[in-house]
């Protein structure tokens, strides 16, 4: 496969360093927040740099996960905008299938936090802040990783609806660090 996207440079543009940049923000960002909450888990050093505060310290975790991820699809749209298009992905029924990867993607995302709550969705669980039973309705009813499936059927859209292969390539690289992650995370 690498020999066919090399030899066919009009699908990704190898030379054009955002699409690195974005590769490594991807693969980054599951990366940090699982090391971070395992040091928590074990070390209680966000709670200790908060004074013994727990619920201070996932919040604040949540809101450097949250920006994290704000950064990195900056990155990630940037590094589209340098990239090719591909008149298979420009075809009339693309769009409307982008949108709606992108809608039910922001659907799984929004209600799993929904259900979950901020502590829920952020690690809470690594501070010691634990729900009082499992959640089992929508979306968990669907997958029992909504917000990992969400975000990547977002970022699909995204390749689709820029038309860009590498976003796909991206898309694939987001879909693989959220398998790693779910390994660590279960």
């Amino acid at each position: 496969m690498s020999q066919y996207l090399t030899s066919n440079p009009s699908l990704i543009d190898f030379n054009q360093r955002s699409l690195y940049i974005s590769a490594i923000a991807i693969a980054f960002n599951p990366t940090f927040w699982n090391t971070v909450a395992r040091r928590e888990y074990h070390h209680k050093t966000l709670t200790g740099l908060f004074n013994g505060n727990s619920q201070r310290a996932c919040y604040a975790l949540a809101l450097t996960i949250f920006s994290l991820g704000l950064f990195r699809d900056a990155l990630y749209e940037r590094a589209l905008r340098s990239q090719p298009t591909h008149p298979f992905l420009q075809g009339p029924l693309v769009p409307p299938i982008a949108y709606g990867l992108i809608l039910l993607g922001n659907i799984l995302v929004l209600s799993s936090t929904w259900a979950l709550g901020i502590t829920g969705t952020y690690l809470g669980d690594y501070f010691g802040i634990l729900m009082d039973e499992p959640v089992t309705s929508f979306p968990f009813n669907v997958t029992g990783a909504p917000m990992y499936y969400g975000s990547t059927m977002s970022f699909l859209g995204t390749a689709l609806l820029y038309a860009r292969p590498a976003g796909v390539l991206l898309t694939l690289e987001v879909l693989v660090v959220y398998w790693v992650a779910l390994g660590f995370e279960e």
